[in-house]
């Protein structure tokens, strides 16, 4: 892809970090490629990186890491 179909900026490719919403779980991703628009930031994945993504999820392959994360509730 060389343009983004949302806004026609530049797309190009690069690895990035992905947080991945599953249910009430959060599961981040890092060193993906995508594709990732210039001008908006729109990212676009390959069938199978998105494929990569959903097994480790669906499975609940045991992760290379633990992140801690904060919650606020506003008010």
């Amino acid at each position: 892809m060389k343009t983004c179909y949302f806004c026609k900026g530049k797309v190009i490719g690069k690895r990035i970090r992905h947080v991945h919403y599953w249910g009430n779980d959060i599961v981040v991703f890092e060193n993906v490629p995508a594709e990732v628009c210039q001008q908006c930031g729109e990212v676009y994945f390959a069938p199978d990186v998105l494929a990569m993504m959903d097994k480790a999820t669906l499975k609940k392959q045991k992760p290379d890491k633990t992140l801690k994360v904060p919650v606020f509730s506003l008010p």
